[in-house]
């Protein structure tokens, strides 16, 4: 047992119980972040932010939620929205939250792709990362089906129908998704399960592995350049901070990080306020019907470019269905797929430059025809979008060798 003396104060105390001291110094006042970043490297906390967010009103709006399909819209549209004090505001946080929440994420996602943070060491942070992404995913279609109305009943039905193509067992294992032969009260259950435990309680695990992760690597910078930490460290903790590359988790960067979020949460609660309905689909105030099927089906608007692509190949269901899949699973192996071992922002490498921007491109024209309704026009150039998205993947690791041999594709 370790000698206790003692304690010369309240954290003197703690410390010689929980080593606060040490901890402290792993986690913030001797984590080390390179100088030369920008405010976009401020985005993992305003997740962190924004998860916390969803989680304190989730646990609000828990109280009158019920979890059955004869109680679930009207505990929600009028018990929450009309009888509680402040229900409609926790409501609309939550909403909110659930949308910026995945702005958040892609912005994050391309900061990484632009800055090549995903190379030299750091692919566990990547794959952390879309790991995170999924189960986020999860969470999302989990709680759009929790209000009941006409979106969230159809949104299941087409999500959980795709399991059925599995081969095999596809028929048994969309029964033994739904807990029935259609989505019913069982579906709703089970969903309100994982939406309020299994998948929240797997989001904050990873959460934590997907920071511990940026320990060893260290966090990217701006212009890609290779540090040395120990010899960056030693200089600013000997007092000379300006010659030195590296500041402090805190107090120097987190106090940045805290004005992005503070400007981050005048646009929050504004949104929260004033213009909430865009996180919410005006179909889904309607009470599920089985027997009613919307005129034109879609997820929300995070989802609009991957359901494109599954229904880009309106010509045949078992190719969208193959490329959707393949969209899905692509995006874990771009630490690998990328083949030049420079890590350097895209505007330093030309041909990348070009990819990564026709690929935001392509996935803007994805989600402004994923809401359209597949007719016309509309098919073609959800058809050919669909094909670019794959032919940018593929191509990705030939242009990568290319800049590779030469000169590293750096200017």
């Amino acid at each position: 047992m370790a000698e206790i003396k003692k304690a010369d104060g309240f954290i003197d105390w703690l410390d010689q119980r929980l080593a606060v001291r040490k901890l402290t110094k792993v986690l913030m006042t001797e984590y080390w972040i390179p100088k030369n970043i920008n405010f976009l490297w401020a985005m993992g906390v305003v997740l962190t932010v924004l998860f916390s967010v969803l989680v304190v009103s989730g646990i609000f709006l828990l109280m009158y939620y019920k979890p059955d399909t004869k109680l679930a819209f009207d505990s929600v549209n009028f018990t929450i929205m009309s009888e509680v004090e402040y229900g409609w505001l926790w409501r609309h946080a939550h909403a909110v939250s659930a949308s910026l929440i995945f702005l958040i994420i892609y912005i994050h996602m391309l900061v990484a792709i632009y800055y090549g943070s995903y190379k030299r060491g750091r692919e566990m942070i990547w794959i952390t990362g879309m790991i995170l992404f999924v189960l986020f995913s999860a969470e999302a279609f989990s709680g759009y089906m929790l209000p009941w109305g006409q979106m969230s009943y159809w949104a299941a039905k087409v999500i959980t129908d795709l399991f059925g193509k599995v081969p095999f067992i596809g028929p048994d294992l969309v029964v033994w998704i739904r807990g029935n032969f259609i989505p019913a009260d069982a579906t709703l259950t089970r969903f309100f399960m994982l939406h309020v435990f299994l998948l929240p309680l797997a989001i904050m695990l990873l959460i934590v592995t997907h920071f511990y992760s940026l320990r060893i690597p260290h966090v990217n910078n701006q212009d890609g350049e290779e540090l040395d930490f120990d010899k960056e460290v030693e200089k600013y903790k000997n007092g000379n901070k300006k010659d030195s590359k590296v500041v402090a988790f805190w107090p120097d960067f987190l106090s940045k990080d805290i004005f992005v979020i503070c400007t981050f949460m005048i646009l929050f609660v504004y949104l929260i306020c004033f213009n909430y309905n865009f996180a919410m689909d005006p179909i889904n105030f309607d009470p599920a019907d089985t027997l009613k099927t919307p005129a034109h089906i879609y997820p929300e608007w995070y989802f609009l470019w991957s359901y494109e692509i599954l229904r880009g190949f309106y010509m045949s269901e078992t190719l969208g269905l193959i490329f959707f899949g393949f969209a899905q699973v692509i995006l874990f192996a771009l630490p690998f797929l990328d083949r030049s071992p420079v890590v350097a922002p895209a505007h330093k490498r030309p041909l990348f430059f070009i990819w990564f921007f026709v690929l935001i491109a392509d996935l803007i024209v994805l989600t402004i025809f994923g809401k359209l309704p597949p007719e016309g026009i509309n098919n073609y150039v959800g058809f050919i979008a669909a094909i670019v998205f794959i032919l940018l993947i593929i191509m990705l690791p030939i242009i990568t060798m290319i800049e590779r041999k030469s000169n590293g594709g750096v200017k």
